[in-house]
This record gives C-alpha cells, sequence and structure tokens, in this order.
C-alpha cells in the first residue's frame, strides 16, 4: 500500500517535471522564433524589365577619362573615336579641373595644362552629330547604327594635389570647378562644392590615396573606413566610390573597401553606390573597367537616374588576387576574350536568382563574407538566404561572376528589417585637428608623405 503510494507520488512528480520541461520548451522555441527578425531584400534591379516586350537595354560606359586638355595623352577627338569603336554607349569626359562639354567644343583651357596647348582638337559639328546618332563609320567602313550619348558636366576635381585625393563631379554648370586645385586631403571640400553647384559625385579610386599597393590592410583600417565613411554619409550628392579604375593598378583593394564602407553606412539608411570606370588617358586603356547601365533608353536623363538607382553593373578585364577572389590574377584588357555579365538578378522574398553569361562561376559575398559560391553549368545561380545562419543580421547581399574575360558584380542588394536607423551628425573639430586637418592639406606635407611614406 505504501509503496503503491510512493509509485503515484513519484508517476505524478515525474509527470509534473516532464509538462514544465515541455512548457519550457515550447516558451522557449516561440521565444526565439518572436525575437528572431523578419527582413526585406531590397534591390536596385527591382525596377528592370530584362526580357520580352519592353525589356530594358544593357548600355556600356564610362564616367571617367581624360584628354590632352589636362594630362591624357590623346586629343578629345582620338579618344571619342576609339570609345565609339570599341562599342561603348556613352562617355562622360572628366578632365581634372576641366569640366566636360560637347564633344565638338573646346572646353577653356587650363594654364596647368600648357604642355598641350598644340595638341588639342575636338570633333567636328558632323562627326560629333553623326557619333551621337550612330551613323559614323567604324574603322573598317561599316556604320555601327547604335548612338554613343555625350554626358557632359563631368570634372575631376583636385588636379593640383600630389597623393591624388580625387572626386568626380557629374552635371556640373559648365563655368563650375575650373582649375579647382584642391588639397591633398581636400575631398570634402570638392565633395561641398560640387553639391552646392547641383551636381552628383562619387570618391576616386581611394586604394591611390590610401597607398593599398604598399599596405592592402589599409582597406580595412577603422580610421580610413569612418574616413570615407563620413564623407558618404554627409553628402547626399556623394553616391559612392570607384571600385574598379582602370587596370587597378593601384586600386586592387577598393572592393574589399567598399565592403567596409556597406557595412559603415546602410546603419544609417545611406547605401554605397560602387562605380567603374575607365580612367583612361590612351587608348590602351579603354578596355580595361566600366559600367553597364540597365536603362530603358540611352540618354542622359536615364544615365542620370541609373548613376542615382545603381540599375547597373560593374566589370572589369583586370585584377589582382584577393582574399575575396579572383584567386588566379584575371588580365583580358584588349583582348578578344568575352567579359562575364550578368542578364538578370531577381529577388523572390529571401532569395536572391541571377543569370549570367560568359562566366566561369559565381559567388554571393555578405557582409564582406563569401556566402556561396556556384560553378556554371547553366548560366543561372541561385541562393536562398533561409538556409544561411544569422542571414537576417546582414547588411546586404551583393553577386560576382568571374570569366576568363573579367569579373562583373552587382551593386549591393540591402537586407531592410525595420529597424530604425541611425542618425548621422559630424563630429566638430577640436582647434588641434583643425590645425592638424591643414597642414596634411599643405602640398609639403603631400611631398613628404611621397618621399617618406607618411601615412594619413
Amino acid at each position: 500500500m505504501i509503496w503503491g503510494m510512493i509509485m503515484k507520488k513519484t508517476f505524478k512528480l515525474v509527470s509534473l517535471i516532464l509538462c514544465v520541461t515541455l512548457l519550457l520548451s515550447v516558451v522557449s522555441v516561440g521565444g526565439f522564433a518572436a525575437e528572431k527578425k523578419d527582413y526585406v531584400i531590397v534591390s536596385p534591379y527591382e525596377d528592370v524589365i530584362w526580357s520580352g516586350e519592353g525589356a530594358w537595354g544593357a548600355y556600356k560606359g564610362t564616367l571617367h577619362s581624360h584628354t590632352t586638355y589636362s594630362d591624357g595623352n590623346l586629343t578629345l577627338e582620338s579618344m571619342i573615336k576609339e570609345y565609339y569603336e570599341q562599342d561603348y554607349d556613352f562617355v562622360a569626359n572628366a578632365d581634372h579641373g576641366v569640366t566636360g562639354v560637347e564633344w565638338n567644343r573646346h572646353p577653356e583651357q587650363q594654364l596647368l595644362y600648357c604642355y598641350n596647348l598644340f595638341n588639342l582638337k575636338h570633333l567636328t559639328d558632323e562627326e560629333f552629330e553623326q557619333i551621337t546618332n550612330g551613323t559614323y563609320p567604324l574603322y573598317d567602313g561599316t556604320i555601327r547604327n547604335k548612338k554613343m550619348v555625350c554626358v557632359t558636366g563631368a570634372n575631376e576635381l583636385n588636379n593640383l594635389t600630389v597623393t591624388k585625393p580625387h572626386v568626380n563631379g557629374y552635371f556640373l554648370p559648365e563655368e563650375a570647378a575650373f582649375g579647382y586645385g584642391g588639397t591633398e586631403n581636400g575631398y570634402d571640400e570638392a565633395l561641398n562644392y560640387i553639391e552646392k553647384n547641383g551636381g552628383l559625385s562619387h570618391i576616386n579610386h581611394p586604394g591611390d590615396w590610401l597607398y593599398t599597393n604598399d599596405n592592402p590592410d589599409a582597406v580595412n583600417n577603422p580610421d580610413n573606413v569612418k574616413f570615407f565613411g563620413d564623407l558618404i554619409l554627409k553628402y547626399d550628392s556623394c553616391l559612392g566610390t570607384e571600385v574598379f579604375n582602370e587596370d587597378n593598378g593601384v586600386d586592387g583593394y577598393d572592393r574589399i573597401l567598399w565592403d567596409n564602407l556597406l557595412m559603415y553606412t546602410l546603419p544609417y539608411g545611406k547605401n554605397v553606390i560602387a562605380f567603374s570606370n575607365t580612367d583612361a588617358h590612351d587608348h590602351e586603356n579603354i578596355d580595361t573597367s566600366f559600367n553597364i547601365f540597365m536603362m530603358e533608353e540611352n540618354d542622359v536623363d536615364h544615365i542620370k537616374e541609373t548613376m542615382q538607382s545603381g540599375a547597373f553593373f560593374c566589370v572589369t578585364r583586370k585584377l589582382r588576387v584577393t582574399d575575396i577572389g579572383p584567386y588566379e590574377e584575371i588580365d583580358a584588357m584588349n583582348t578578344d576574350l568575352p567579359y562575364p555579365v550578368f542578364t538578370s538578378v531577381e529577388v523572390d522574398d529571401h532569395a536572391v536568382l541571377a543569370t549570367a553569361k560568359d562566366c566561369d562561376y559565381v559567388q554571393f559575398i555578405a557582409d564582406g563574407k563569401i556566402i556561396k559560391t556556384v560553378e556554371n553549368t547553366d548560366g543561372t545561380f541561385f541562393i536562398n538566404l533561409d538556409e544561411i545562419e544569422g542571414a537576417e543580421d546582414f547588411d546586404y547581399i551583393r553577386v560576382e561572376a568571374f570569366g576568363e574575360g573579367g569579373i562583373c558584380l552587382t551593386q549591393a542588394l540591402v537586407i531592410e528589417d525595420g529597424s530604425d536607423k541611425n542618425e548621422y551628425q559630424e563630429q566638430p573639430k577640436t582647434e588641434l585637428e583643425k590645425f592638424i586637418y591643414i597642414i596634411k592639406g599643405s602640398i609639403i606635407w603631400g611631398l613628404l608623405r611621397e618621399l617618406f611614406g607618411f601615412t594619413n
């Protein structure tokens, strides 16, 4: 009898413990599910019509090029005809301190570049009309039947600096920024000037200023990330930064800096748009780095709109080995090798589906790390973030396609979880900081940096 009572009480106690354990388990799981953030993937390509009726075009262009109106080696006439020959759809000539005008006109000439005074030539009115409507003959005499758009109002500011803190301004008034000298740390001044004159801007080849060839890890230095990130946050008109420039000789790590900048600025609600430009000074540099704009129509208004929306891809034909690829150096400049390019990028809930041509493999990158690599079998590449641990905490995801002919990358697809954004507030400089800033902005400091390898 007593044994039976003990057994009953023991059974009840065990049952109670099991019930409490089960309840706690349910509460725990429910609590975890409640805390797990939901999110959406915001794509700059969401409005693009990729195929079928009303499909948008894919237009090849550069927003950064040079001629003998500044430090280029060839005339405006020669450069524009070569771009036309190499199948470019739009070009912005951004000579140093010289705001670009129509290609059948002389922009104002700077005294700084007087050594080129007798090597200046622009297009004739007839050539300009034919190139901008596509009826100008190619070198072999055939008619291209595809126009090349002239983007005026571009200027590479800070032309008197040693250390190249260069900024490109776009859609500037013709008289603006002429002869803009700048300082050795003069990004802020140049960006401010462009914004006050109603233009758009991006930061040029930051790796050149950071001397990343000597110190590749400079792109991961928190002080450097903050320096450029604060500039992008401070100026609404600053769209982002170049991630590819020419043959990437001094800029092989700039897309790693871009990843770090995205993680810095996105919590404030500001995207960093990537740009890829030839920065060409002669014909050999035209087949280097460029953009592929997805647009309903190829004209200046759509080019400006696409620069702001980010509905384009960045391509380069030459890139060194880095931690996020390529794993063998790519050098396809001035070859017939086709470069990889995305033909669609679509989002479905927490999944991204991309298609690409002329590529060997695609990698998905989130918050600076490769999260998936897909070999090319049928040109289709897919990732479901629900299968990736911690994906709800990502700031963004982006896609890169690698091929023998180069690399093509998408803009950042932003992960939005509905949380409040940080408010950016510029921190005022102390008097000492102002003094140091002036010293580091001097040409003397720039020369000392060049001679002795001083850092920023």
